[in-house]
């Protein structure tokens, strides 16, 4: 059985994961570890209502998906300045557009993300990080908010020109850091991420800090919990070995 798949390829579908301790942990980064509140007084600098964010960065996403869908999506910068003018106005300057966009370097770090990530490094578990925008950006953000040295890299899928999360995509993280999906984790505090993982064959994990539960229409991930450091508990917890 196939999925089907962006530019007309496929890619076989893999059933869920056992419930197994990770090897390698992938952390989504925007939301999950990266703060977007920082960019809300850019919104406001601008003249423009602080609840914009939650539109602009809900529109953002759903474009990237969209395109990828079609065949291939745009450096995740080109969506983000389009979805902005779409939100905040067409008029808006190109110097407007960048002193927002150029907010995404000094996103702060939530606070449950340095506890998780020391945990992992205690039990020997490398984590990185994954994300559809630019790496070096990310990794700056993640620089600054005193992390980006508990990560062993941070990988982007803007190398494929796709956003998650078709199944290629984490197939493709996983090779890039040479590790097997069923012996890989994905955390993010976004339900459809974790639901994309967990239909790849990935182990998954939920943060719940963002959306409150797990919804009820997507795949149950292996972990669930309220903070970044509690659901890593959870994924060390899991057996080495599934159960018979």
């Amino acid at each position: 059985m196939t999925d089907s798949s962006v530019g007309g390829s496929s890619a076989p579908l893999r059933a869920p994961a056992p419930a197994r301790r990770p090897q390698v942990v992938l952390f989504d980064l925007f939301e999950t570890c990266l703060q977007l509140e920082g960019l809300r007084p850019r919104f406001t600098a601008l003249g423009r209502p602080g609840h914009e964010l939650e539109l602009f960065f809900a529109r953002l996403l759903h474009q990237g998906m969209a395109m990828t869908l079609a065949g291939e999506a745009p450096p995740f910068a080109t969506v983000a300045a389009d979805m902005l003018r779409r939100t905040s106005g067409r008029e808006l300057t190109d110097d407007q557009v960048a002193s927002v966009l150029d907010g995404f370097r000094d996103l702060p770090v939530h606070p449950d993300v340095a506890p998780a990530l020391r945990r992992l490094r205690e039990a020997g578990v490398p984590a990185y990080g994954f994300t559809h925008g630019s790496a070096e950006v990310a990794g700056a953000a993640l620089e600054a908010g005193g992390v980006r040295d508990l990560f062993d890299d941070v990988v982007s899928c803007a190398e494929l020109k796709m956003f998650k999360p078709p199944a290629r995509v984490y197939h493709w993280a996983c090779e890039r850091i040479a590790t097997a999906p069923a012996r890989t984790a994905l955390v993010a505090v976004h339900s459809w991420d974790v639901h994309g993982a967990v239909s790849a064959g990935l182990v998954g994990g939920f943060c719940e800090r963002l959306e409150g539960r797990i919804p009820d229409a997507v795949a149950r991930p292996h972990v669930s919990a309220p903070a970044l450091e509690d659901v890593v508990e959870g994924l060390l917890a899991l057996p080495d070995e599934p159960s018979p």
